[in-house]
């Protein structure tokens, strides 16, 4: 096809205005440069990304069980915090169909699990952008010593796909600044054979069947961690109502499950409503949880709004991961070393409910997992202040950093201690934060200096003498 003369002036002058639109962009950008390949966490140097932060992803996941295929599209708008002329997300293995960066293509690059996109001009400093990609593949779970030696991340089931994602295999599913100090809001559309369900975080917008497909579109309007996004997808019986104190539940069984004692609804309804007293008022729009049969994962994950469970665990795990809402996902940690002040205070969540059912203290369980774990044993070795990457998750963290905080409670008293669990809750609502802080409001609450106690419980290879001793 030919163009005509005046064809070609237009042809001309359009791409003389492109060129000077975008020498003015870059201009208006001066000095430029890459943002940071990784949020500098020393477990995971290249997780999170620098440069932007982000603000809001729109996901969309179409999945067919059958070949395990699933075709994505994400768009994440983020604002830069630097003058950008390159920035990168993170994502594994899968391949990267299109990349547009407000709406204009973008190049892009690969070099093992990072993704590097260079637009075509430069992105201003404190100015909002969005990033649009279009990927597919096969997700593949992850697996190591990390989470108990089990595989994690996008998992396949016998009817769909549990998806669990701590610490590190967000990125398997879409890309992303999979670190948690990059917290954003979502929109999570799934579609799935007919049949299938698709659950994700927050409440959902809308659901339905159409050409053999089913649709559910979910929005988390609350901050939430990379990590915690789920898109799980299987045959589930749902059950929806209040707790209650009036928050909207949303719990979905795999009706293949035999039917165990533990009422998970039940208990559900009430440790949301409990903690909301203990730890201050629940930070979400919904609570619930999502059952699955899911042998080959050996945990259950406190996905934000509804925890995941591969298979019905029990009464005292549920309280875990309801915990979590609280510790972990509305206050999120700044790098994962501090990843005791997740699991130590679920766990000692644990303790205060068998102290709320009145089978036993807080006190008596600190004292009995004490004095069960000779001196001499490995699970005194770790310091919890910094556990390492491969071993975050041993039983030490979850354990000792519940006895930390019983051996606070013991020093500080109980009004200032339960003064200091929603006054935590309260001040990093949403946020992130880190041990010395907790140190520092514990000492402020309290009028007593610290350090002494933090030091013997999360930082010594030794174990401690029990209070009073």
């Amino acid at each position: 096809m030919a163009l005509s003369r005046s064809a070609r002036r237009t042809s001309r002058w359009l791409a003389l205005a492109t060129a000077v639109a975008s020498a003015a962009s870059i201009a208006a950008a001066p000095g430029a440069s890459a943002g940071a390949a990784g949020a500098g966490d020393p477990y995971f140097p290249q997780l999170g990304n620098g440069g932007f932060d982000a603000l809001h992803y729109d996901l969309g996941v179409s999945y067919h069980p059958s070949s395990g295929r699933l075709d994505g599209r994400t768009t994440l708008t983020a604002r830069a915090t630097q003058n950008l002329s390159a920035f990168d997300l993170d994502l594994q293995k899968l391949t990267v169909d299109s990349v547009k960066v407000n709406g204009r293509r973008a190049h892009f690059t690969r070099s093992g699990d990072e993704m590097t996109i260079r637009p075509d001009f430069a992105l201003r400093r404190g100015h909002r952008f969005t990033v649009t990609l279009a990927y597919h593949g096969v997700p593949k779970a992850l697996s190591g010593p990390i989470v108990f030696g089990s595989d994690y991340g996008w998992m396949k089931t016998k009817d769909g796909v549990f998806v669990a994602c701590e610490p590190n295999a967000a990125s398997t599913w879409f890309p992303s600044s999979d670190h948690p100090s990059d917290k954003a809001t979502y929109d999570i559309r799934i579609d799935a054979p007919k049949g299938l369900t698709g659950v994700s975080n927050g409440r959902l917008i809308s659901s339905g069947e159409a050409r053999g497909r089913s649709y559910a579109h979910w929005r988390e309007t609350r901050p939430m961690a990379t990590y915690l996004a789920t898109a799980t997808i299987g045959k589930f019986d749902v059950r929806t109502g209040t707790t209650p104190g009036g928050i909207p539940m949303y719990v979905a069984t795999d009706p293949t499950l035999p039917t165990g004692k533990v009422d998970v609804y039940g208990v559900t309804a009430e440790a949301t409503d409990y903690w909301s007293k203990v730890f201050g008022p629940y930070p979400f729009e919904e609570t619930g949880a999502i059952v699955d049969d899911m042998p080959q994962a050996g945990f259950s994950l406190e996905v934000q709004s509804k925890p995941v469970y591969s298979a019905v665990r029990s009464e005292s795990t549920i309280v875990h991961e309801l915990a979590h809402q609280w510790f972990g996902d509305s206050v999120s940690v700044k790098q994962w070393k501090h990843i005791w002040l997740n699991e130590g205070f679920a766990t000692y969540a644990q303790w205060l409910w068998a102290e709320h059912r009145g089978t036993l203290s807080a006190h008596d369980a600190f004292r009995k997992a004490y004095q069960e774990i000779p001196a001499d044993d490995s699970f005194w070795k770790q310091r919890i202040a910094d556990p390492k990457r491969d071993t975050m998750f041993a039983d030490s963290v979850y354990e000792r950093g519940a006895m930390t905080l019983q051996a606070l409670r013991e020093r500080i008293g109980d009004p200032a201690f339960f003064k200091l669990l929603p006054a935590w809750t309260a001040q990093h609502r949403y946020g992130n934060a880190d041990t010395a802080q907790f140190i520092a409001l514990a000492e402020k609450i309290s009028g007593q200096q610290l350090d002494d106690l933090f030091h013997t419980w999360l930082d010594t290879d030794t174990k401690p003498a029990l209070p009073g001793e």
